[in-house]
């Protein structure tokens, strides 16, 4: 009988630890919008956790001076590279899962458009990124 007692009391603290932990995950979720703007001359902005995508773009797009690109990360990383022999020259920016991929592949697209010394200038993730 006292065993009973025991495996019911085990399967109630395990069923009210996978709710806890079910809310957490949904509380996460709820606040995964973010952005990342970028511009010339090294001009950035970015937003992270935020409830709705387009709260993100703007706070985002409100940090960065100039004429800027804002683009969405939901659970992703955002970077962005410029040339550190003529920041006002190439850049390069990525959006990818995790923030090696999109190190990488803003260094790649600034090479890409024509940077002799391509450097990271800012980056960002969002929740999980």
């Amino acid at each position: 009988m006292a065993s009973n007692v025991v495996a019911r009391r085990c399967a109630m603290f395990f069923f009210a630890l996978s709710v806890c932990v079910a809310g957490a995950r949904h509380i996460t979720h709820a606040h995964a919008a973010g952005a990342f703007a970028v511009g010339k001359c090294g001009a950035y902005g970015q937003a992270f956790d935020y409830g709705a995508e387009h709260e993100a773009r703007a706070a985002a797009q409100k940090q960065c001076k100039g004429d800027c690109t804002t683009v969405t990360m939901k659970r992703a990383c955002a970077a962005m590279s410029i040339d550190l022999s003529n920041p006002c020259g190439a850049y390069g920016y990525a959006v990818k899962p995790k923030i090696s991929a999109s190190l990488n592949a803003a260094t790649r697209e600034c090479y890409k458009y024509g940077g002799k010394e391509c450097v990271i200038r800012a980056w960002a993730c969002d929740a999980k990124g």
